[in-house]
């Protein structure tokens, strides 16, 4: 598309690290052209000069039954959007994560609206649900995936697609010695993270499960430590509650996970993006993953693959532990971690690896290549 004014770009993210990707996108389209932004970001988004319909959080729905309980809601929303990017004639859409929620925006332009749909962050067809591929094929123009294996996927598929890369890929460990004295933690200590999720629902599936470690592995390792890093002041009160009555050596810090990542040999993390974080500090996980009932027999039906740790899955073999479901006790993660203590040693190897596997095109080559379809 050639353009003698400025680009109207349609843009919907739901969470923080959507937002990452999205503002360096628009960052290096905007160095190019004059662009007009419409929809929903975050902060960093919204520093490049549009002003969000609504507050981004409230499309961060997870999992089957949640976004079933708010569908009205998230309906309404989307409607909205997908008036507002037809007024305002946009030339691109760029769907970012919130792959359910930017599903029906793509398949409604895609009927009444000539533009061009681009989804960031690939939906995980290659994982579950892969009859969605047909409909990824038919509305939505060009998919950048943070990870090879998806790109490959497309591929095979014949659906345009293109690994931008994950931003994982520059992420290195802190300095032992700073994040000690930060936080005022005694050097004399050994430190496990524990990472139960940043939703409230993954907090109360996993972290009752990850204290029972804590109270066990503590009373025999009084050498330890337990670093538990939250996301916001909201995740912060719901879980000092349920810890205040315990009596643990728990420190608990807000935005401190590459801190504690950093300074830990093993991360006790719920399933997603913590894990891969945690492999690529040179921190190695015991991936664990809890949901309700009605969800997991759904989900487990749909899964295609061995592995869901990202780690495993971009390794292409169970390197880590993965404990699911009733497999998920303090008994197994006492038991996987004296496996993984085994692994420590080649935390360094598997790191640099991990991140070789994450390097992908960047946002400049990814730009060109939005506005040339």
């Amino acid at each position: 598309m050639s353009h003698g004014r400025p680009l109207n770009i349609g843009v919907v993210c739901g969470e923080h690290s959507g937002d990452r990707l999205g503002s360096g996108l628009i960052k290096e389209i905007q160095k190019n052209s004059d662009v007009n932004l419409f929809g929903i970001g975050g902060p960093q988004l919204e520093e490049l000069g549009f002003k969000s319909e609504f507050n981004f959080s409230e499309i961060n729905i997870m999992g089957l039954v949640e976004p079933l309980l708010n569908y009205r809601k998230l309906n309404n929303l989307r409607n909205s959007l997908i008036k507002l990017f037809i007024d305002k004639k946009i030339d691109y859409f760029i769907g970012i994560d919130s792959p359910d929620f930017n599903m029906g925006i793509h398949k409604a332009l895609k009927k009444n609206h000539n533009n061009k749909n681009v989804q960031v962050v690939s939906p995980s067809v290659w994982g579950w649900r892969q009859n969605r591929i047909k409909s990824i094929k038919k509305n939505i123009d060009l998919t950048m995936c943070l990870f090879n294996f998806e790109n490959e996927f497309y591929k095979e598929a014949n659906h345009k697609s293109l690994h931008l890369g994950h931003p994982f890929s520059d992420l290195y460990k802190l300095n032992k010695y700073n994040v000690l004295k930060k936080y005022q933690l005694n050097e004399e200590k050994k430190f496990i993270s524990i990472i139960p999720g940043s939703r409230k629902s993954e907090i109360h599936y996993m972290l009752p499960t990850f204290i029972e470690f804590i109270e066990e592995h503590s009373k025999h390792n009084k050498e330890y430590e337990y670093l538990l890093p939250v996301a916001d002041e909201a995740l912060m009160e719901q879980i000092q509650k349920l810890l205040s009555k315990l009596n643990l050596p728990i420190v608990i810090e807000e935005k401190a996970m590459q801190d504690f990542l950093s300074i830990s040999d093993i991360a006790i993390v719920t399933s997603g993006t913590a894990t891969l974080e945690s492999a690529i500090l040179g921190c190695s996980p015991i991936i664990c993953y809890k949901t309700g009932f009605i969800n997991y027999s759904i989900i487990s039906r749909m899964l295609r693959v061995d592995n869901i740790g990202l780690p495993n899955l971009l390794l292409g073999k169970k390197y880590f532990n993965e404990l699911l479901q009733d497999n998920c006790t303090q008994e197994t993660i006492h038991k996987s971690f004296n496996e993984t203590l085994s692994l420590v040693k080649d935390s360094n190897n598997i790191a640099e690896t991990l991140r070789k596997a994450l390097k992908g095109i960047g946002y400049s080559r990814a730009a060109k290549e939005i506005v040339s379809i």
